[in-house]
């Protein structure tokens, strides 16, 4: 079988160039592995295949590394720590050496930060990890991580989705960029946000909320009149141009459809936002800035939610180091751009750069408009004129993230899917490749108009198990068997909406890029399809790696 598959992989590498995939300034790679992404999955998963001997190419879309880690989402959402073993573990060992050096507090004294962590401490002296840090210095460390294992990392290098992806009956034998540069790989990794690679290969997939019974879940599709957190209009808000008058027409944000009855499926999305660093350091402070296409019209609605009494403006101007913040979404109108993201996992990638755009413009004016508008109440005002983006983040982008939050795109429809009676410990997982423990959590997916003629949000959702964490499948890393033998998915796995509500953490993508690797290098050692990867040697392998299983 071992020489059945060398000569495969040979003619693979000929098939190639029999079919002229590689011009005269275009080359064909040949490795063991090539992961697609450029996110943190995608460094853990290029990191554990190297340490186990195999050749490995990271083709990253992106230019910088790390994804949502090292794009402002620094106050990272633990869950129970005890559970994330291996190199994520390992990440967030170094960000605490990083931290014990005086020298990384240039805006602040140590003793100055506290110790504020999302439901832990930020900084585990026991444990010798840190949670909370700034982008910049996890961006290091993922370069750092590369200069170490020596990563051949492939940066701005874009899948061809319509034609770059080659099979072979059900294997995948190459893929190609829009450079023209072809990739030949025993097994492929796709570690992105949005699950490109899966989709081209031809592998089944979802978008969107699934019904309730499909499942047989309780916290999936349409959740109308489910209030969780504080995001939902408390006080009777009129969404009309003219409060009161539907003739007038609606507000910016506010949709005409009708939401949806209670648990059925759709295709909406939880909503994007940028995480921002932002900082009240008066040297380290860059104002907030009016962006080219403002209009403090698009913010009227906020502007009825403040009239109405509401102040929970600086509520999620979450701490990290030196004097900074990773900045999210709290309230009825928020960063969340509620509603605008429906079309961005399938869109092309000149239509992604629009709506990113449009998330950047919202965002931006968002918070021009609570720093300047008189409708916004002077005491927020004056507070919000003493933050500003962070002169020393994000310095190659006008300090403003390079990653937008896309909290969910794709999710495979493979070997097992993650429902919520995973989550809540309700069913058996044989195959455990790691853990996760986050509450089910979904952000707002529609802004509309309730039958009372007021305004609402819907889709926000969270849940925390009572039975604490979970054991995640390997089968919903893989596709089925029919449909694709050599390829793994550690970001856009297996699971439906609800689910990957507590799936979709960085610590927990960090884990499952480290065991799709495992999963990987054992298939090409056992000449065998990933699917049919012994589980008792990839457990032995994982927990000889510190890969954390199960916590009984």
């Amino acid at each position: 079988m071992k020489n059945k598959k060398k000569y495969f992989f040979l003619f693979s590498i000929s098939f190639c160039y029999l079919l002229g995939f590689a011009g005269n300034d275009q080359q064909i790679h040949s490795t063991d592995i090539v992961i697609y992404g450029g996110t943190s999955a995608a460094i853990t998963a290029g990191i554990e295949a190297v340490k186990q001997g195999k050749s490995v190419v990271i083709v990253s879309p992106d230019r910088h590394l790390g994804g949502l880690s090292s794009g402002g989402l620094g106050f990272t959402d633990t869950g129970d720590k005890s559970v994330i073993g291996g190199l994520s573990r390992d990440f967030y060992h170094r960000v605490y050496l990083h931290y014990q050096k005086v020298a990384a507090w240039p805006w602040q004294q140590q003793a100055d930060y506290g110790n504020k962590g999302q439901g832990t401490l930020a900084i585990d002296g026991d444990a010798r990890t840190m949670w909370i840090f700034e982008p910049h210095v996890a961006e290091r460390i993922f370069e750092e991580y590369v200069k170490e294992y020596n990563l051949d990392v492939r940066r701005n290098e874009w899948l061809d989705r319509l034609q770059g992806v080659k099979k072979m009956n059900d294997r995948i034998v190459s893929i190609t960029t829009l450079s023209g540069n072809t990739y030949v790989a025993k097994v492929f990794i796709d570690a992105t946000y949005e699950g490109d690679l899966m989709a081209a290969a031809g592998v089944s997939y979802h978008v969107g909320r699934e019904a309730n019974r499909i499942y047989g879940e309780m916290w999936n599709g349409v959740q109308v009149d489910v209030l969780h957190h504080d995001h939902w209009f408390k006080e009777p808000v009129s969404p009309y141009i003219t409060p009161g008058d539907s003739d007038s027409g609606l507000l910016y944000g506010v949709s005409t459809e009708f939401p949806g009855e209670y648990g059925e499926g759709d295709h909406r999305l939880q909503a994007y936002c940028f995480r921002m660093c932002l900082t009240n350091h008066p040297e380290n402070r860059v104002p907030f800035r009016k962006p080219p296409n403002y209009d403090p019209f698009h913010y009227e609605l906020l502007a009825r939610v403040f009239a109405s009494g509401w102040r929970e403006t600086f509520r999620k101007f979450d701490p990290i180091p030196n004097r900074k913040t990773d900045t999210n979404n709290h309230g009825p109108f928020s960063t969340d751009f509620i509603g605008m993201n429906y079309d961005y996992p399938e869109a092309s990638y000149e239509r992604r750069k629009e709506i990113i755009k449009q998330h950047e413009d919202y965002q931006q004016g968002l918070l021009y408009f609570m720093a300047t508008d008189p409708k916004v109440p002077q005491e927020v005002r004056e507070e919000m004129s003493s933050w500003g983006l962070a002169k020393d983040e994000f310095m190659d982008n006008g300090n403003w993230p390079h990653q937008l939050y896309i909290r969910e795109a794709r999710r495979m429809v493979g070997m097992h899917v993650m429902t919520e009676h995973d989550v809540f410990n309700e069913r058996v997982v044989s195959d455990p490749v790691g853990m996760g423990s986050y509450a089910l959590d979904s952000h707002n997916v529609q802004r509309y108009v309730k039958g009372d003629g007021f305004v609402q949000n819907e889709g926000d959702i969270g849940v925390k198990p009572k039975t604490g964490p979970y054991q995640i499948s390997y089968g919903s890393l893989v596709p089925k068997k029919e449909e694709c033998t050599n390829l793994l998915v550690p970001v856009c796995v297996s699971s439906s909406h609800i689910a990957f509500g507590s799936i979709r953490m960085e610590p927990v993508f960090m884990i499952l890029g480290q065991s799709a690797a495992a999963g990987a290098v054992l298939s090409i050692e056992r000449d065998c399809a990933v699917q049919e990867v012994p589980y008792k040697e990839l457990e032995q392998y994982l927990l000889r790696e510190g890969q954390v299983l199960s916590n009984k």
